[in-house]
């Protein structure tokens, strides 16, 4: 078992970050966590923008957190609570028409019949391979992956095991799983359907958060990777955390405050301590935080960007040159422009004009008609920085949680897609930028619900400069780091180190720019802490400690 008294540090209060201080603190551990911000939990906070008004201001809906944190954590019993969407989606269409999916396999059917017959006979063929390749990732996101870039008789064993689970798939499956893996979005999509409204809208998950077209080889994986989730036992169901996604994390800080975890707000940390001064002998003891206080441990767990870890916190002559060249060149920005509005009433949609609350007001809402839409808007980004009309998901959270906002009143997220991190001609994210920026998000949404503009009385912007500011999400990445095939998996962040350790003995990766990558999932926080268990001869501690919740 780990020793009684060893001590862990957990470098940002963001969910990975709790759920890994959680688990080590259940091990036996003495955990420490501080967080720069006056808030725990990273991007995923509730926070007033506009007086009266509250909302999600960064990340902004559930599905992907694993149901094993949520049970281990007690998070329910702690007053957590999510309320499946009624549909998933609502795509609104120039020409008055509109897709919906969700509310069951045949009412999604139905839908897309509207547009094409075949398409509605292909839609079940289509979600089972889908669910198929996600079930056997599902499970690979919760190991270890092997560490390839070392290789040892464990290493190898481990890459057996996690290959044999997907070998188990049959040869249709197989199949599957290369396309997802190697195409495009399109290219998926084209195989599968033949109407623009049901690509665009399977199609839009594979430029959330992902700097790209759907032409772009490798964005079917990320469309997948949008797959894996559930909410309340149900697989690939999103969701609302009543009280916004800082319910999540408050619930989180609860749980570690209850395990003995000690959580420090409002103080960042300036450096990692270490034993050693060269890459051969350097060993993590500790850090020091940004009011000058040194803090030693046993071990220390970055919940950061590796850029920020690697860049900021370490200096260079303790790294490896080799590492420190390949850190370098970790691809972060996700092009994402998130906005909150205050909203004096309800959305009217040109295409399904209802005044009162229906159940296309609580759908994620794509404002995107076709993939070829969404090809132009990265096209114009890449030359202007910003696309003129922007990939816009909105959701509108008020419609079923009137928490967070006035009697009569609303509050909606925008999600914005194709808002580059650099600007070219040498501008910059100023706020006049930003609000020209955001001009032309309220534009696109405008034009499908006319009257939005008026009456929205509040704005909080945030561009991808903001978003790193804010969060840390450096590049405005929040993912924190591009899901690309040569970052992920074994080689996330880098392949040698895709095993949460960190090439300073004592220092693990615990954030998303670990396993299995972007979202709110909690499994890097849970992943890595099992590895520091198991460098410590705790592991069936921690077994032991979660069976017993």
């Amino acid at each position: 078992m780990a020793r009684r008294g060893r001590t862990a540090i957990v470098i940002g209060a963001g969910h990975n970050g709790l759920v890994c201080a959680f688990d080590l603190a259940r091990a036996g551990f003495d955990v420490r966590v501080f967080e720069r911000r006056g808030v725990i939990g990273g991007a995923a906070v509730t926070e007033a923008f506009h007086p009266g008004f509250r909302n999600s201001v960064a990340s902004y809906t559930v599905s992907l957190l694993d149901p094993g944190v949520i049970a281990d954590m007690r998070l329910h019993e702690r007053g957590l609570r999510i309320l499946e969407r009624p549909i998933s989606n609502f795509l609104p269409l120039d020409d008055g028409r509109y897709l919906e999916l969700g509310g069951g396999l045949e009412r999604s059917r139905r839908e897309v019949a509207k547009f094409s017959a075949r398409d509605a006979e292909r839609l079940p063929a289509y979600q089972a391979a889908i669910e198929a390749v996600a079930d056997r990732l599902r499970d690979l996101a919760l190991q270890t992956p092997p560490e390839l870039g070392r290789p040892s008789l464990a290493s190898w064993l481990r890459a057996w095991r996690q290959g044999r689970g997907l070998a188990s798939l049959d040869l249709a499956g197989r199949r599957d799983l290369l396309d997802l893996f190697a195409k495009s979005a399109r290219e998926l999509l084209d195989g599968w359907f033949e109407s623009d409204p049901i690509k665009a809208m399977l199609g839009f998950d594979s430029i959330v958060g992902h700097w790209a077209s759907p032409d772009t080889p490798g964005s079917a994986y990320v469309l997948l990777h949008h797959a894996f989730g559930g909410v309340n036992g149900k697989k690939g169901v999103w969701g609302h955390a009543v009280g916004g996604m800082g319910a999540i994390t408050q619930a989180m800080g609860d749980a570690c405050r209850d395990a003995g975890v000690s959580i420090e707000t409002g103080v960042g940390v300036e450096a990692l301590l270490r034993d050693g001064d060269s890459p051969s002998t350097a060993r993590a003891r500790g850090v020091r935080l940004a009011d000058g206080r040194a803090v030693d441990a046993d071990v220390v767990a970055s919940n950061l960007n590796p850029r920020l870890l690697f860049e900021r916190l370490v200096p260079p002559h303790a790294l490896d040159p080799a590492f420190r060249e390949r850190i370098g060149r970790y691809r972060c920005g996700s092009g994402t422009l998130r906005m909150n509005v205050a909203l004096s009433t309800l959305p009217r949609f040109a295409a399904k004009p209802t005044d009162a609350a229906d159940e296309h007001h609580a759908s994620g809402i794509i404002l995107a008609p076709s993939l070829d839409y969404m090809d132009r808007a990265f096209i114009d980004a890449r030359r202007c920085g910003w696309s003129r009309e922007p990939v816009v998901e909105m959701l509108i959270p008020s419609v079923v949680d009137d928490t967070l906002a006035p009697p009569g009143a609303h509050v909606a997220s925008l999600f914005c897609q194709q808002f580059a991190y650099e600007l070219p001609d040498g501008r910059s994210w100023s706020e006049a930028e930003r609000d020209r920026a955001a001009d032309a998000a309220i534009a696109v949404v405008e034009r499908h619900a006319p009257g939005f503009r008026a009456s929205i009385i509040g704005r909080s912007i945030l561009s991808p400069l903001d978003l790193e500011r804010t969060f840390g999400l450096v590049g405005g990445d929040i993912m924190h780091g591009r899901m690309s095939l040569d970052q992920m998996w074994a080689a996330r962040p880098i392949l040698g180190h895709g095993d949460y350790r960190a090439p300073i003995r004592g220092l693990y990766l615990c954030g998303a720019g670990s396993h299995p990558g972007g979202g709110v999932t909690g499994m890097p926080g849970r992943n890595a802490a099992r590895e520091v268990v198991r460098d410590a001869g705790g592991l069936r501690s921690l077994a032991q400690a979660l069976r017993g919740r």
